[in-house]
């Protein structure tokens, strides 16, 4: 929880900022936000928890405990800020990383493991914090939450959705798509652009000539450009943006600026196509760093909550190590449960055929 030295100086034009890299409180004439002292707190708690779930993740990967792990350094302001905006009747639909959006919802962080352990495929009902599982094909849950948002129009209910994906699924045809069935539906959805700089390792320039939240303005939509590394303006943002939603004003594109600190995913090697200056220059602007630079000043980050947020750290790291390394293998027949909701013969054709082929090996019979 040591501070970063952190730099001053103005957002980038376009910019909502509430909060400077240096910690310092700044009005927006268009996105206030009045938070308390516990709410600070808990901004602070959840992203300095997250890290630490994140961190352990990637040691476990490296373990050998995990098959992969997507990593979400840096990008915890985010997703704790927009996360803490939504109501629990709103519905989430998250790509990969979105381990802060997870904490936020509710959902157990060792359940996020085990999709990435290979003994489940996703390890939580979407139902009980109407979080959706993670979506490992590019761009495709813009699509499902435009769809989820098209029905909860329908059903008058007063929900929105967000949908999460990064700077690289813009470029692919499902979320071009899920824009304008969005907007000609005039859909309660919020799509969440993380734009961490870097598609793998294709940087922003390379996909797109304009500022990605100004492509919503060709389909008819708000798109608005937010610093991402400030919790407080993630928050603003995207409440206004689910307000609207709620209030039937359609979808809003919110383009989250902000940096991947780690790798891609613990397969990657950003060394490769990364600079060293760039890394650090947002090193500088680290989320988590500001927002402990604001709490110092106002008084709210003595001795006795950093020792406890700490301990509570530390804490989960052990959970959650404990818990991958208990994970029991999985039930071979599971991949055959909730590929339909009603059950279908197709499927039990399958299951049959593969308890014979399973029997096989038992009856020694097979190879």
């Amino acid at each position: 929880m040591r501070a970063v030295e952190a730099v001053a100086g103005p957002a980038e034009p376009d910019l909502v900022q509430l909060l400077t890299p240096g910690g310092e409180r700044v009005g927006h004439p268009a996105y206030g936000l009045d938070v308390t002292a516990d709410e600070l707190r808990g901004l602070h708690r959840d992203m300095v928890l997250t890290r630490r779930f994140d961190a352990e993740a990637v040691a476990l990967q490296r373990q050998g405990e995990l098959g992969l792990w997507p990593s979400s350094f840096g990008q915890e302001a985010a997703q704790v800020g927009s996360a803490r905006a939504a109501r629990p009747g709103d519905h989430v639909f998250p790509s990969y990383r979105e381990h802060g959006v997870a904490w936020c919802r509710g959902v157990d962080p060792t359940n996020l493991l085990g999709m990435f352990r290979g003994v489940n495929n996703g390890g939580w009902d979407p139902h009980d914090n109407n979080f959706h599982l993670y979506t490992l094909v590019i761009g495709s849950q813009s699509l499902h939450a435009t769809g989820y948002a098209m029905g909860v129009a329908k059903d008058g209910a007063d929900s929105a959705v967000v949908a999460y994906f990064g700077d690289g699924a813009t470029s692919q045809g499902d979320v071009a798509e899920s824009f304008t069935f969005a907007a000609v539906s005039n859909a309660p959805v919020v799509f969440f652009c993380q734009n961490n700089q870097w598609a793998i390792s294709v940087p922003t320039e390379k996909q797109t000539r304009v500022p990605l939240h100004q492509r919503a303005q060709g389909y008819g939509f708000p798109g608005v450009r937010v610093d991402g590394n400030d919790v407080l303006a993630c928050l603003a943002v995207t409440k206004w943006a689910l307000e609207r939603a709620r209030a039937g004003e359609g979808p809003t594109l919110i383009e989250a600026y902000t940096y991947r600190m780690g790798a891609h995913t613990t397969s990657d090697d950003p060394t490769r196509y990364r600079p060293d200056t760039e890394v650090e220059e947002w090193r500088r602007k680290d989320p988590i760093s500001r927002l402990t630079a604001h709490l110092t000043a106002q008084g709210l980050a003595d001795d006795a909550y950093v020792a406890s947020l700490e301990a509570e750290s530390e804490a989960l790291g052990r959970r959650v190590r404990e818990a991958v390394r208990a994970m029991p293998d999985p039930d071979r027949f599971a991949l055959f449960e909730h590929a339909y909701a009603d059950g279908h013969a197709l499927v039990d054709e399958e299951r049959a055929e593969f308890a014979a082929y399973q029997a096989s090996f038992t009856d020694g019979e097979g190879a």
